[in-house]
Parts: structure tokens; C-alpha cells; sequence
């Protein structure tokens, strides 16, 4: 097949986006399929009548995970063009070459449901969920709404915009996050009065709207689920502090075992907790739960990436590779079941 796989934007995960988009187009290079990695935002100036038969290293370009997020105002300038869309030059028309889009896209502008929406209205078929779902999945005040009204546990919140008073008291240790972020870029983890302060300031730099979430101490599990069954449950344990952005991308930062060591009936609970959250969601074709497992042994949903992440330290693929399927496979198999 000719495919477009889609990567980069202007979101805080841009470069993560970028190293999972490398590596789905290397398994589907090896796979046969006529492929192509191209930065959506960025876009490929010229002819590109010739794009998908052409004898070039489309990942040649792409550079490591930095340990911080990248600075987006300097990573849009990268663009010549003045246009104010989002999609860069001949990004739609060789998606509309394309038999399919494989979607590496993070974070907002990209999981958020825009561009499954236009690719529908282009009449391209793509990888994951689709628009709406996709919405609902980005944004994690809607995410517990349907959490809680199907029986799915997850901790309780409360939502804040920026100027505003807390609707309820705040106890410590809390939890500070922006709404719609992605990769725990403006998470925070609060022990005092003093650092909830300084969490929501930074938080309110991201978006005008935030979560303040109570906190849950126990372990963290992630759980990919494919066509809605559930995958072997990952457990992650940062070497320092909690899963942010550094401990997720950092090669020996943190120790992720898969299978997790966890009794059977842990392993079931996790996984039909999994289904039951991708359900609530009215996701379709893939997608990653992310959980804590207090002391008790009860199971709370933090959230849903409904485009995981695929670069070399991702958990999705860890998980498919501990039920016996390799990366390449892996990305065969996501184009299976979106395609269905």
C-alpha cells in the first residue's frame, strides 16, 4: 500500500511524534508497503507527483527525544511559508495520494480529533480512532465524565479555570494538570499550599483551564488494548520523582516490566478495567489506558492515549511484544484493525 505516515506538529510532543513516526516507517518500509514519513506541519515543497516511488531515507532527519519539551515557537519558524494553516505544503494532497494515513501524531492538533476529521472529509482512510472519540479521549475532564457515568474508577477532581476560586477545599499531596496535554507535559505533583500555587501558575501557561486531581499513592500500570481487548499490563517504576516527561523518554530513566509482576486476579482487574475505560470512550481500533493500583489493590483509570506512543522506549509496544507480536507486526496489526 502507499502510505503517508503523518508525524511531527506544532504540539509539546512534537519531536516525540517524530521518533514514533520514524519508526513505523522503517517496519512499514520493511513490510513492502511504499511509505513515506512526512511532518505535517512542515509539509514537502514541489513536485510531489513522484513522492511515494522516490529512492530517499525519509527518517534520515529525524534527531533523538530531548530530556525537556522543545520550544515550539522556535520549531514553527522552521516553516518558510506565512500560511496560517496547519497543514504544510502538499501535506493534504499527498494524503489524498495515499491508500492510507498512519497517524504517529501527539498532543494537541493531531490526537485531539482535527485532523481525523479532515481526513474524513478528504475520504482518506487512517490508523486509530476516529474524530469524536478522539476528542473525548484528549480532553481529561471529559474523559472521567464518561469514566465515572460507566462505572470506571478514577480519582476525584475537580476542574479550574485561570482567575478562578477552588470549588472545594484541596488537600495534600494534589495533583495539577492541563486538560488536553499529553506526554504529563504540565502535570504536577503538589505536597504544599506553596507548590499547588506554583503548579497551577505554570499549568495556566499551557491552557486557561486545569485539573486538580486527588492524589493516589501505589503503583502505575499502562494497558494497550487492541479492537478492544486488552494487552499484558505494563508496570512503571521512575528510577526519581513520578512518569513525567523525562522518565518517559530517557532510556534508563525508568524500569518498565512487562509482563507486570502482579498476582492473576491483579493482571484481570487491570485488563477488564482497560476494555471497560476504551468502551467508555467509544474508542475503535487501539489505544493505552494508564492506571494506579493503591495499596488496597484498587484500580484507578488516570486517563486514554488514544495514539500511543511508538518510539523505542513507548509502552504499546513492549506490551504487544510481551503477547508475541514484534514492532513490525504491531504496526501491520494497527492497520488491520482501523482498516476494519
Amino acid at each position: 500500500m502507499k502510505i503517508v505516515v503523518l508525524a511531527g506538529g506544532t504540539s509539546t510532543e512534537r519531536e516525540v511524534s517524530l521518533c514514533s513516526g520514524s519508526n513505523i516507517y522503517g517496519a512499514l518500509k520493511r513490510n513492502g508497503h511504499q511509505a513515506v514519513l512526512l511532518d505535517i506541519y512542515l509539509g514537502l515543497e514541489g513536485d510531489v507527483d513522484d513522492v511515494f516511488t522516490r529512492d530517499y531515507d525519509w527518517a534520515r532527519a529525524v534527531e533523538k527525544i530531548s530530556a525537556t519539551c522543545p520550544d515550539m515557537e522556535s520549531r514553527k519558524k522552521l516553516r518558510g511559508t506565512e500560511s496560517k494553516s496547519f497543514f504544510g505544503p502538499n501535506v493534504l494532497k499527498i494524503c489524498e495520494m495515499a491508500d492510507l494515513a498512519f497517524i504517529a501524531l501527539h498532543g494537541q492538533n493531531g490526537e485531539d480529533g482535527k485532523v481525523q476529521a479532515t481526513l474524513e472529509l478528504l475520504g482518506v482512510p487512517y490508523t486509530g480512532t476516529d474524530y469524536a472519540s478522539s476528542a473525548l479521549a484528549m480532553n481529561k475532564s471529559l474523559t472521567k465524565d464518561l469514566f465515572r457515568q460507566n462505572g470506571v474508577m478514577t480519582p476525584e477532581s475537580f476542574n479550574l479555570k485561570k482567575g478562578e476560586k477552588e470549588p472545594a477545599a484541596v488537600s495534600f499531596p494534589a495533583v495539577v494538570k492541563v486538560i488536553t496535554g499529553g506526554s504529563s507535559v504540565g502535570v504536577y505533583i503538589c505536597n504544599s499550599k506553596e507548590e499547588y500555587e506554583e503548579a497551577k501558575k505554570n499549568a495556566f501557561l499551557y491552557e486557561d483551564a486545569v485539573l486538580v486531581e486527588q492524589y493516589i499513592k501505589g503503583r502505575e500500570f499502562s494497558v494497550g488494548v487492541i479492537d478492544g481487548k486488552a494487552l499484558p499490563a505494563i508496570e512503571i517504576a521512575p528510577l526519581e520523582g513520578f512518569y513525567d516527561y523525562k522518565n518517559k523518554y530517557q532510556a534508563g530513566s525508568t524500569i518498565e516490566t512487562c509482563p507486570a509482576d502482579i498476582s492473576p486476579e491483579a493482571e484481570k482487574k487491570l485488563r477488564a478495567a482497560a476494555e471497560a475505560a476504551f468502551h467508555a470512550l467509544r474508542l475503535r481500533a487501539y489505544a493505552r489506558m494508564d492506571f494506579i493500583m493503591d495499596e488496597k489493590g484498587d484500580v484507578y483509570c488516570l486517563e486514554a492515549n488514544s495514539l500511543p506512543g511508538m518510539t523505542t522506549t513507548s509502552l504499546l509496544p513492549q506490551e504487544a511484544a510481551a503477547a508475541g507480536m514484534d514492532f513490525d507486526a504491531l504496526c501491520e496489526k494497527l492497520i488491520e484493525v482501523s482498516l476494519k
